[in-house]
């Protein structure tokens, strides 16, 4: 064979082996992801020590409510789809990486004893989920949560960063954004009543 005929079928070979076949599922969407948007095929092996995530009615979109985003349980349960979620709620969007999150954790944490308005936190930008879940447990925030690493609300919410809070109402409709950590429980409990008309 003459040498520029080795070079062709070598140069085929090497081509060969860095293509996938149609259909293959393991190249078709990046590490860890599955399915729709949101999805996870994977969860943290400490998932287990939080609170499961509920399964919602289905609903249609709202106006001025919460994006149509389906984001997996960072603990055990279904995804969420944000849209099917009625208040009273907050969604307090956090990440084990940040300071001011772990400053407010204590006022969350006494929110959510009340049954009068519901949790949920959303782990945002934060690839460590195993230290997302010890963040969670160890600061008491005993309500449901789900991951966020790709930083989907980031536009349809307008996230700077964490920390920040979503006020929804009973109709669904985003009353309030509060950006930045809450500074007392005060503070906290003045907002729920003022933008939901709950107290704990």
């Amino acid at each position: 064979m003459r040498p520029v005929a080795v070079v062709l079928v070598l140069a085929a070979l090497a081509a060969g082996c860095g293509t996938t076949r149609p259909g293959d599922p393991s190249q078709s969407q990046p590490p860890g992801r599955t399915g729709s948007q949101g999805t996870s095929q994977t969860r943290p092996s400490n998932a287990n020590q939080l609170e499961a995530c509920p399964t919602t009615e289905s609903r249609p979109p709202v106006a001025n409510g919460l994006p149509d985003v389906t984001l997996p349980c960072l603990g055990e349960g279904p995804d969420i789809r944000l849209a099917d979620l009625r208040g009273p709620l907050l969604i307090n969007i956090w990440a084990q990486w940040c300071g001011p999150c772990r400053d407010e954790a204590p006022y969350l944490a006494e929110l959510a004893k009340s049954t009068k308005v519901q949790l949920i936190g959303v782990d945002y930008a934060d690839p460590r989920q195993d230290q997302a879940v010890k963040f969670a447990v160890e600061h008491d925030l005993a309500y449901p949560h789900l991951s966020d690493p790709d930083k989907q609300l980031a536009q349809p919410l307008r996230i700077p960063g964490p920390p920040m809070t979503v006020f929804v109402t009973a109709k669904g409709e985003i009353a309030y954004s509060h950006v930045g950590p809450f500074r007392s429980q005060e503070q906290l409990d003045r907002l729920v009543k003022e933008k939901l008309g709950v107290t704990r």
